[in-house]
């Protein structure tokens, strides 16, 4: 008799242990920013997260395409996983971005230009999630919501430039707007950024991944519930 070895998925190990040394980075090793202080260590939650954030749209859009195109159920559920976790990151992003606000600009919200266009990116996810809720099941609803997905997409690169489309006040990677010297950080802070944001991005795909395993079960089960109506529906037609 064969023995089958099932290996445990590397995903979520790796996930967690760059998460780990990304918090041992952020918290332990970088030290503090000489103009901002303590506050400025939101940089290495909300930069990640805003990229995840974006990442989430950028593949909500590919795959309403790719669904729009061949037509295949996987592209539709793999969409709405995304979604799903991209509002998260999104609400994540506006909430970051506010408490690094407060102490920087003293207020919790500007009309600032980034800001705004990253408001509207929770909204898109937002009304893609609400229409897919509460329109009625079906080859239509997918068709429609792939298309309000391919519109958002449309909002990310109007959020990276937004800063220098406008000219407005956006908190630069290396001092705060307040600052009045030159950051000691150098390349600690680049480090504990890219390393941040992998550990992020692999957050990001380990939750759709797993939404889109849920997603899948989900229809598995709603599959076998219509074939099992369908047979007990002619088992009757033929008694």
């Amino acid at each position: 008799m064969t023995r089958v070895i099932r290996f445990a998925d590397p995903l979520p190990i790796a996930s967690a242990v760059l998460m780990g040394v990304a918090l041992w980075l952020i918290f332990v090793w970088v030290p503090t920013e000489t103009n901002q202080g303590a506050v400025q260590r939101i940089l290495y939650f909300h930069v990640p997260i805003a990229w995840g954030s974006m990442l989430g749209i950028f593949i909500v859009s590919g795959s309403s395409f790719m669904y729009l195109w061949k037509k295949n159920e996987k592209w539709d559920r793999l969409a709405v996983a995304s979604a799903e976790v991209g509002v998260v990151f999104g609400g994540l992003m506006l909430l970051t971005g506010m408490i690094w606000a407060r102490p920087v600009w003293a207020v919790w919200w500007t009309g600032e230009a980034k800001l705004t266009t990253a408001l509207i990116l929770f909204f898109i996810y937002i009304a893609y999630l609400m229409f897919r809720a509460y329109f009625p099941p079906g080859a239509q609803r997918q068709r429609l919501a792939a298309i309000i997905g391919l519109i958002g997409a449309i909002d990310t690169p109007i959020i990276y430039f937004a800063a220098n489309l406008w000219a407005q006040a956006h908190p630069p990677i290396i001092t705060g707007p307040a600052a009045d010297s030159e950051s000691s950080l150098g390349s600690d802070l680049g480090l504990v950024l890219l390393t941040a944001t992998v550990a992020f991005t692999f957050l990001f795909i380990h939750l759709v991944q797993s939404r889109y395993n849920i997603r899948k079960a989900e229809d598995d089960i709603v599959e076998l519930k219509r074939a099992s109506g369908t047979k007990m529906a002619r088992a009757g037609r033929s008694s």
